[in-house]
């Protein structure tokens, strides 16, 4: 499998798309008045505890308070204390370090931890905590008693923190580990200086930008290239990757191209697809995504897709094909949380094991944590992902000013009952005898046309004079009702 990544890089915005096999797969946005807060360091000071919840807020400097639950705190902290209480570890207006573990989204500020992680290229340092450990991906044994070995040795002789080889700690030599370790050390010694002399809501530290990050941490053995499409930028990622990961200098390339970076393999148009509720299949089946604050569903459909020797036969292999399908657009919308998803009804169990395999086999390749259900009585697959930051759709768009992001509008005979029952209101309110109907053109041509003998019917009956005046900038809801 061929994996390229592509960075384009202007001054307000920062965007990173993950090819493969000539296909994008995930696209990850920053903006530079809006960057992410995942990783960064505050001195914060808690302004409320929720004992019924276990959790509490703190202020950061943010616009909105930050949240912790007891689950949060530092491990080293509850073995000692024991205690299952949030008030025996916090109380209003006490200072504590923490980290952002997840940006705000919509309404809900940030989620914060005190178990502080910095990780690097190969390790992630943790200060406050007792023991190393290894990532799960790594599966060969010996591997991982290798790296446990090495991480055990250094943490003995610094008397410091734990670490946690990561993936890309695989096979590296010991001398570069204990080099990323001791860059490790010396980024928290930094930091606790900070921490020293730094006022409460105070910001201490912040992960690296984008496209630095994009080498860290999407980096991997097998990718063809990496093009970035700014000289500064290809410049900073050549003296990073020199220092922490010399082995892939080669595949960074500065792009030049007359063409945008992204018009290569049509990524524009891709972004644009996936700010759409519809997702058509090859096959002529599609899928429709609905995104709500609680979860999101997604329904799958056969279309125009007949080609199956039976029906049972078509729905099968549209489902298979949906399971590929949403396994992409989950991780090139981003979309966290609850996900249900709609499979056409299948029959045969075997036919529902398979489906639910294609649907694993292809979210193995998300980095985000997935879990995933059995299908229910009533045919439904309920699954979770892990959500760090804004979906796409959030990141790039706003909810409707004229639907207030409902996604539907009454209808112009429905508004026209409403502006009907507001005259009559009026009227025996304030006994005018001239009325002027401000409302959209839609409205006003049917008010004055196919509603025309109602309308002639109100005035006899309240024995007032309507006039109607069409406002150009009014959405099809609005409409104003002024007494002359």
């Amino acid at each position: 499998m061929s994996e390229e990544i592509l960075i384009n890089v202007t001054p307000p915005e920062t965007r990173v798309a993950v090819i493969e096999n000539g296909v994008l797969q995930e696209v990850i946005i920053e903006r530079s008045r809006e960057r992410g807060l995942v990783g960064n360091i505050y001195k914060g000071e808690v302004c409320r505890v929720l004992p019924g919840m276990q959790a509490a807020f703190v202020d950061i400097g943010l616009p909105k308070a930050a949240f912790i639950h007891l689950s949060d705190l530092c491990a080293k902290d509850l073995e000692k204390r024991g205690s299952e209480i949030i008030e025996h570890y916090l109380h209003e207006g006490q200072h504590i370090v923490v980290q952002v573990v997840k940006d705000p989204i919509g309404t809900k500020g940030a989620r914060l931890t005190t178990e502080i992680s910095i990780p690097s290229r190969y390790q992630v340092y943790m200060p406050y905590a007792n023991n190393s450990g290894v990532s799960q991906r790594i599966e060969c044994e010996s591997e991982r008693v290798r790296l446990r070995a090495c991480l055990d040795a250094f943490r003995q002789e610094h008397q410091c923190g734990g670490f946690i080889a990561r993936t890309a700690a695989e096979c590296v030599e010991e001398t570069v580990l204990v080099a990323d370790m001791t860059f490790l050390l010396k980024l928290w010694e930094s930091i606790v200086e900070k921490l020293s002399t730094a006022k409460p809501k105070q910001f201490i530290h912040k992960d690296l930008p984008l496209s630095v990050r994009t080498l860290r941490d999407l980096y991997k053995e097998g990718i063809d290239r990496v093009r970035v499409d700014s000289k500064e930028t290809y410049h900073r990622l050549l003296d990073f990757a020199e220092v922490f990961v010399p082995e892939i200098v080669p595949v960074i390339e500065h792009y030049t191209g007359e063409c945008p970076v992204f018009d290569i393999y049509s990524v524009e148009d891709e972004i644009k697809k996936a700010l759409e509720r519809k997702v058509k299949l090859k096959s002529g089946g599609y899928l429709i995504f609905d995104q709500t604050e609680a979860m999101t569903t997604v329904d799958v459909n056969t279309g125009g897709y007949v080609g199956g020797r039976n029906l049972e036969e078509t729905i099968f292999k549209t489902n298979l094909e949906a399971a590929q399908t949403i396994a992409r657009q989950l991780r090139l919308r981003n979309l966290g949380g609850i996900i249900i998803i709609d499979f056409i009804d299948m029959k045969s169990d075997d036919h529902k094991k398979q489906v639910l395999l294609a649907l694993e086999r292809n979210l193995e390749k998300d980095r985000a944590k997935t879990k995933i259900t059995e299908v229910s009585i009533l045919g439904l697959v309920e699954m979770t992902r892990k959500r760090t930051r804004e979906s796409l759709e959030h990141i790039l768009c706003e909810p409707c000013c004229a639907c207030g992001g409902r996604g539907v509008l009454k209808t112009a005979e429905t508004m026209c009952l409403e502006i009907f029952r507001e005259i009559i209101r009026e009227v025996r309110l304030y006994k005018v005898q001239t009325i002027l109907v401000l409302a959209s053109n839609s409205v006003v041509e049917m008010l004055l046309d196919e509603d025309a003998d109602m309308l002639a019917e109100l005035e006899l009956f309240l024995g007032v004079q309507i006039k109607f005046r069409a406002e150009a900038e009014y959405n099809q809801e609005q409409y104003d009702v002024v007494l002359l």
